[in-house]
Formats: C-alpha cells, sequence, structure tokens
C-alpha cells in the first residue's frame, strides 16, 4: 500500500508545529526519527539522531497513529523526560526475531540487486545469524566477531549487517570493527610462472577439465566464466572470445598468448557435462577440481597472471580491464601492486623491439 502521500502531510504537521520528529517508512513497518538521548548500554554519551521502532504497521492508520505517538516523544523530548525503555520493549518484541527481520529485508531490498549480489552479499552472511533471537546489536556483533579481522570477509559483514540495522533502527557503529582491508592492503601473491601455467595444463588428467584450465589460463577469466562463453570466434580461426554472462556485462576477451589457443587445443574442446546453476555453483565446481588434481595455484592465480601479463605484452589498462569486466581503476588498484621489476623490465624490453618506436633526435 502506497501511503507516501499520507506520510508527507503527517511530517509536515509535524514540522509546522516544530515537533522535531519525523516519521519513516521502513519496509512494512513505520519508525520515528528524531534527536534523542543515548539508549542505555550506547557507546556515546550525548544525543544524537536515531530511529525509534513503533511496532506499528505501514498503512494511513499506522500513520495516525505514529503522528500521535511522534508528538508524545517530541514533548517528553522537550522537557526532559523522554525514556527509552517502552520503545526498546517494543523494539523487541517477539515478532521481531532475526529471522523476522531477514525477512521484511528481504521484501524490501531483494527486487533492488542481483540474483549473486543477494546470494553472495546478504544471503550468505544472514544464513550465519541466529534467526531465532531477537534482532539486536550484541545478535550483529556478534556475527562480526566470528570472522577475521582485516580481510574482505569482515568488511562485507559489517556492510551487509549495519544496513539490517539501520533497516530495523538499531544502533550499531561498525567503523571500529572493519579493519584495514583494502586491495593494496593485501599481499602480493606468489603467482606462478607461465612455464608453470602451461606445465600444469599437461598435468590436469580429465581432458574436459584441463579444456577448462587453458580457457582460464589463456583469456584470465573468473571461475564461472568458462561455463559462460561464446567460443565461435575460435572456431573460426580467431584468438579472442565473448563472456555471455558474468559478474559485469558482456566483454570481449584476447589469448594472451594467442599460441596457448592451438597449444591447448582450445578451438574444439569441451565442457565437463552437469548443470550448476549459479555462478557461484560453478565456481566452486572449478575451485573443487583444482584441489582434486592438486594444482599448486589457485583458478584466480591464472586470471591474475593474465593481468600481468598483458602489462608486459604492453596492453594498455583501459584494453586489459575491459576485457576483464572491470574498472580501470579497480585494474590499477589489484595490479599495479603486483608489479615487480621484472615485469617492468618485460614491457620495456617489447616496447623498445617495436620498429615503429620514437628514436633519440640526431645531434
Amino acid at each position: 500500500m502506497d501511503i507516501t502521500g499520507k506520510l508527507a502531510q503527517a511530517n509536515g504537521r509535524l514540522k509546522a508545529h516544530r515537533v522535531g520528529v519525523r516519521i519513516e517508512q521502513m519496509g512494512e513497518k513505520l519508525y520515528l526519527q528524531a534527536t534523542l538521548p543515548a539508549k542505555p548500554g550506547s557507546h556515546k554519551s550525548k544525543p544524537h539522531q536515531q530511529r525509534i521502532a513503533l511496532g506499528i504497521g505501514a498503512h494511513p492508520r499506522g500513520v495516525q497513529m505514529a503522528e500521535q505517538e511522534a508528538r508524545k516523544v517530541g514533548a517528553l523530548r522537550d522537557c526532559g523526560e523522554f525514556d527509552w525503555m517502552p520503545y526498546l520493549k517494543t523494539a523487541t518484541g517477539s515478532s521481531d526475531s532475526v529471522g523476522e527481520w531477514i525477512r521484511r529485508f528481504e521484501t524490501e531490498v531483494r527486487t533492488t540487486v542481483s540474483e549473486t549480489t543477494w546470494r553472495t552479499e546478504y544471503q550468505q552472511v544472514f544464513s550465519r545469524l541466529p534467526s531465532d533471537q531477537v534482532l539486536s546489536a550484541d545478535v550483529l556483533l556478534e556475527a562480526i566477531a566470528q570472522t577475521e579481522n582485516h580481510t574482505r570477509n569482515r568488511k562485507r559483514y559489517c556492510t551487509t549487517l549495519a544496513r539490517l540495522a539501520q533497516f530495523a533502527g538499531i544502533e550499531l557503529n561498525v567503523k571500529p570493527l572493519k579493519g584495514n582491508y583494502s586491495y593494496t592492503e593485501v599481499d602480493p601473491r606468489t603467482l606462478p610462472t607461465d612455464r608453470e601455467v602451461a606445465e600444469w595444463f599437461y598435468k590436469v588428467p580429465n581432458p574436459q577439465w584441463r579444456y577448462v584450465y587453458g580457457l582460464l589460463a589463456t583469456f584470465g577469466l573468473r571461475n564461472h566464466e568458462a561455463f559462460f562463453l561464446d567460443t565461435e570466434p575460435l572456431k573460426r580461426g580467431k584468438f579472442w572470445v565473448e563472456v555471455q554472462s558474468s559478474k559485469s556485462c558482456k566483454h570481449l576477451v584476447w589469448a594472451f598468448y594467442p599460441e596457448w589457443v592451438e597449444q591447448f587445443g582450445l578451438r574444439d574442446g569441451q565442457l565437463p557435462p552437469g548443470e550448476s546453476g549459479s555462478h557461484a555453483a560453478y565456481g566452486h565446481r572449478v575451485t573443487n577440481q583444482f584441489s582434486r588434481y592438486e594444482v599448486p595455484f589457485s583458478p584466480y592465480d591464472l586470471r591474475h597472471r593474465w593481468a600481468v601479463r598483458t602489462l608486459e605484452f604492453g596492453l594498455p589498462d583501459s584494453h586489459a580491464a575491459k576485457q576483464m569486466g572491470h574498472s580501470v581503476t579497480v585494474h590499477e588498484k589489484i595490479y599495479h601492486h603486483w608489479i615487480t621489476a621484472e615485469t617492468h623490465q618485460r614491457a620495456f624490453d617489447v616496447l623498445m623491439l617495436r620498429g615503429d618506436r620514437p628514436q633519440p633526435p640526431p645531434v
């Protein structure tokens, strides 16, 4: 039910009478927002902007009830007699369990994000919460504490659970918990050499999984992208493929080295049978096979090695980033952090061997 007009009218009346409290709709419930004293047990001591969970539904009658409550809160606040206890009881009623709040949040948010984003950024985090307990800051902080500090996983938990807390009107300060994870904080991994990459192609015993390995190594694909390729250009003698279903939009990607297309038999290979459905499921299949065959590096190491290799070939960052399906900014943050002196030297050598390179002026 659309109550936007009713909310605007109620908030207009509250503002005209200088009540200092605003009504907000979040999901199927109404909340009050105002500058209020710190909640009991809060790390803050001074009044600040907070939400009050009313337990009132988002419907016309609910707006009337919320407006009455807003006037009451405003009056109590102005005379210094506001008390959080009645509202904390409302916010922790039996209907406000973790599972109930997640269902409300899903109703509100899921249609605004992709299926993959919902599953990896939200569902996986929410699955670690105790669904039958009352949703509180302590429950969310406990879940965050179970993750390793200064990791992408910790940062993901903080971001996702902070959004759930905001949705539920719960005060949750995750800033001190996020750590200092960033692309540049990650230790540069020891990537395999191109010789090692080529040698391990022949050590994969299953020809269909060997084909997957060859695609990842030659085109720098994400794990799942090997199963979502248009390989017709290869069959026509070209050296590029089109990623059809990806974390980003469709994009073309070229072979670096082009010799590997023939060497690895990529023009007529066959993928392993079986339908796994989601990108994550396909990705797990690839990771599991690498582990099964005891490949001493990860599938993503092949992708990372492809990216560094393009630098050695002299491919501009903008081209490499587009072929990898991410932005130039992301490309620079990740891969420039890994460039060694040897990589710079190989790129220099390639450029200097060009017959059309600029020459020094005669003297």
